[in-house]
């Protein structure tokens, strides 16, 4: 057997390990990390099928009798049906009027724990209704887990960022697969003054065991299921001693595509923030998926289950304080400046397009090669960086800054947590995959993004700069809409509700106009492999007035191109 055919065969058994490539990434800023002391968390809906809209459940008071309907989250299909409670608070896609927000990167672990049957609520259902449902994040994960405890659990595994106006945290939960209803989980504090991320790989390796789940306690920084070790012993899951268990390892272990797929996103941002990540070349080498199996993990702790020990660790403290424009540029990610940078190589094309079309693997000769996967990417139906801010009363405090499509195209418009509705231009049924609207958000924003790929390094400048510019912009305006709201609320609580819904409204639909026109005018200048001349957003005729543009650019491909095209044809294309 040759030994080319010998490596095709070991990588397919790696990333043949992942059932499926999932595809989210979420980012996680804790308040003493925070450069305005906000709490943040992040979250990208990546899918080839999902519409970028926002939903809304206005606050409700319910009867006894009353139903909470639950709907697929990423299908949409009926499921069942559950008891409502006596009320429900108001929420936006995944944040609550009272500053609690979810994120989520699925990592389907174990594949036999992957189906549980009987059971109904699946991940998005569990986001959905426990924001109805709490005013904390420890009150959310209390809900969370008490409902799957009683009625099962209906998806794979997931992580979880779970935020409030003082903390942050990261659940890890996978069924319990036909063996018995519910599932096992662990949840882990993000020490105040760190940052934290998880990209489809579960990310809590070892913990201090609880003997209970004390939910008043402020001080207990770990909560998890009871039997979250005897159950995977039992099973055969697991036989080393229970200080040792690690809840990554154990349900999700790690392989090739565990890092190079996903904890290589989480990698990118700890070095944009950190610079020990950024020296280390053992978590360059881990990003890379290329492991180490050490006695000791990189912490220094005994690893005598074999483990991999180079992995990141769950959380870093950056070098300085974090800006909600860090974390937004932080969703705007392709391994720039790394070993995995993605702007360079040949399939970046002549105008270094970060992106690589689907599907993520490819076979030449019999050996598989694969295409990155960074932050952004072209699929993302929506993404959200959430502020959560103790200063402020909650239906003020909490910023839901919102955007649609390829978050490295997407201007973050924000939507305060408190408001009684939403911008039209994106609200669900405002048009979806398969339904074309001139006022949906989503469609505009795309437009843009899809012609920004034709030309990328030409094109995208521009993107960047109006990006930038209505960014901070609206970072501005929130200041001011924060005190003017804050004055409103002490006065009366309606009056400061109705005056951040309508900043929110006029704000999204204005977005969507502005950007609306923005792609009328990239269209128009870079048509036909041309660049037209122009002054701010204004094209330049040719002095007559007729209407005829002045003379276009025409950059070609360049010349480091041009020598691949020489190179590749040989004398096809020389001039004789």
């Amino acid at each position: 057997m040759s030994r080319k055919f010998l490596t095709s065969i070991l990588f397919f058994l790696l990333v043949a390990e992942i059932p499926t490539l999932f595809a989210c990434t979420n980012l996680i800023v804790t308040r003493g990390a925070s450069k305005d002391g906000s709490v943040m968390i992040t979250y990208a809906a990546d899918s080839h099928t999902r519409y970028g809209a926002m939903a809304f459940y206005p606050a409700a008071d319910h009867k006894p009798g009353d139903v909470c309907e639950v709907y697929h989250y990423e299908s949409g299909k009926f499921l069942g049906t559950i008891p409502e409670v006596e009320h429900t608070y108001s929420v936006i896609q995944f944040m609550n009027e009272h500053q609690v927000a979810i994120g989520e990167t699925t990592f389907g672990g174990l594949d036999s724990l992957s189906s549980q049957p009987g059971s109904f609520l699946d991940y998005g259902s569990l986001m959905k209704i426990g924001l109805q449902r709490s005013k904390t994040a420890r009150e959310m994960i209390r809900v969370i887990t008490g409902l799957v405890e009683q009625y099962g659990y209906a998806s794979g595994g997931e992580s979880f960022s779970i935020s409030d106006a003082n903390e942050a945290w990261i659940m890890e939960i996978i069924g319990k697969g036909k063996y018995e209803k519910g599932a096992v989980w662990a949840a882990r504090l993000i020490p105040d003054g760190y940052v934290s991320g998880h990209a489809n790989q579960a990310r809590i390796t070892t913990f201090p065991f609880q003997n209970s789940n004390n939910w008043t306690d402020l001080k207990q920084t770990v909560y998890h299921s009871p039997d979250i070790i005897t159950f995977a012993k039992l099973h055969g899951f697991y036989k080393g001693n229970d200080a040792d268990f690690s809840f990554s390892d154990v349900y999700n272990p790690l392989n090739f595509g565990g890092a190079r797929f996903c904890d290589a996103r989480v990698w990118s941002f700890f070095r944009k923030v950190n610079q020990t990540v950024r020296d280390n070349q053992e978590y360059t080498r881990y990003a890379l998926g290329q492991f180490s199996h050490q006695a000791r993990f990189m912490g220094g702790d005994q690893n005598p289950n074999g483990y991999v020990s180079n992995r990141l660790p769950l959380w870093v403290k950056p070098d300085s304080l974090v800006a909600l424009r860090q974390v937004m540029a932080g969703m705007r990610d392709h391994y720039e400046d790394t070993p995995l940078d993605m702007r360079n190589d040949l399939g970046a094309g002549p105008f270094h397009l970060p992106y690589r079309w689907r599907p993520m693997e490819f076979t030449i000769d019999s050996v598989m090669y694969l295409n990155e996967r960074a932050i952004a990417t072209q699929q993302t139906g929506y993404s959200f960086v959430t502020q959560s801010r103790s200063w402020l009363p909650d239906p003020i405090g909490g910023i839901f800054w919102f955007g649609v499509d390829d978050a490295d195209g997407c201007v973050y418009a924000p939507m305060y947590c408190g408001i009684r509705e939403i911008p039209q231009s994106y609200a669900r049924g405002n048009g979806s995959m398969i339904t074309w609207s001139e006022s949906s958000a989503f469609w505009t924003f795309s437009q843009v993004n899809n012609w920004t790929y034709s030309r990328y390094d030409l094109i995208h400048p521009e993107v960047e700069k109006y990006q930038n510019e209505l960014e901070k912009r609206m970072i501005r305006e929130t200041e001011i809409v924060d005190a003017k709201a804050a004055v409103l609320y002490a006065e009366n609580p309606s009056t400061g509700a109705d005056y951040i819904t309508d900043y929110s409204v006029y704000t999204g639909n204005l977005l969507v106009t502005k950007w609306n026109k923005f792609y009328q005018y990239l269209f128009m200048k870079y048509i036909d492999g041309n660049v037209k001349q122009s002054d701010g957003f204004q094209l330049l005729d040719n002095g007559n007035g007729m209407g005829v543009p002045k003379k276009p650019l025409q950059p070609g491909y360049g010349a480091e191109w041009e020598r691949i095209m020489v190179e590749g044809t040989g004398d096809k294309l020389k001039v004789k």
